[in-house]
Order: C-alpha cells, then sequence, then structure tokens
C-alpha cells in the first residue's frame, strides 16, 4: 500500500460534522441570539426613559438659568437655546418634541414616552419636570 493510499483512507475516517450536528449547532446559535436580543432591546426603551429624564433635567437648568438672566419665564422651549448652547430644541428619544407648559412661576417639561401621546405605562408613560422634583424631594 503506498502513502498516497493510506492518507486517503485516514481522511475518509476524520470526515466533517454531520448535518445533524451542523442543525443542532445552527438551533443553539438561533436560541442564544433571540434571548440576547430580547434583552437588548428591553434596555433600548429602557435607556430611553433615562436619556429623557436627563434632556428634561437639561431643560430645568436653563430654565433657571433663562429665568436668573431675563427676570421672567421662557415662553417656548427655543428660548432656552442659548443657554443649552443649542441650534434647535432636541428631540426626545422616540424622536417626538417635548411639550413645554408655563403659567405664572410654574413650568412643566413633558416627554409622552415611547408612544408619543398623553397617559400609558411602562415605556408609553409620561415622564415630566414635576415626577422628577417629586422623586428629588
Amino acid at each position: 500500500m503506498t502513502e498516497q493510499t493510506k492518507n486517503r483512507r485516514h481522511r475518509r475516517g476524520q470526515g466533517g460534522f454531520t448535518l445533524v450536528e451542523l442543525m443542532v449547532v445552527i438551533a443553539i446559535i438561533a436560541i442564544l441570539a433571540t434571548i440576547v436580543g430580547v434583552n437588548v432591546f428591553g434596555q433600548i426603551d429602557t435607556a430611553g426613559v433615562g436619556a429623557a429624564q436627563a434632556q428634561i433635567k437639561n431643560f430645568e437648568s436653563a430654565v433657571v438659568a433663562y429665568r436668573l438672566k431675563n427676570r421672567k419665564m421662557p415662553t417656548t422651549l427655543n428660548d432656552l437655546l442659548p443657554f443649552m448652547n443649542s441650534t434647535e430644541v432636541p428631540k426626545d428619544p422616540w424622536n417626538n418634541d417635548y411639550v413645554y407648559k408655563a403659567q405664572g412661576s410654574e413650568y412643566e417639561i413633558i416627554c409622552y414616552g415611547a408612544d408619543g401621546a398623553p397617559g400609558g405605562t411602562e415605556m408609553n408613560a409620561d415622564i415630566s419636570s414635576k415626577n422628577l422634583q417629586a422623586n428629588n424631594n
């Protein structure tokens, strides 16, 4: 028997993965990808809530700076742009406008959550400057 014939026989015995083994590996990878995907997308919404809260706090700081300089309340969020070093009012994490309400010396800045509509629960819940202030006290 030649050396070449021995090598051919040896290679046949080592064969690759079977179709069943490959299918099991693909199924495991698909399950893991699904688990990771669900967890990542859940964290994206949670991060959106945190980002909206942080932006509302930035607006509140700009309101204070505006009041100190102008001795009156801003009438719109656009009035705050010079105090935010920005050229336009940022959108919320879900690409909706923030809502600004002012009456006398009271004001409220609202993000309507992921659905962009008043009310809601969980990721669709409103995020308000009044709620943030109440939680800080």
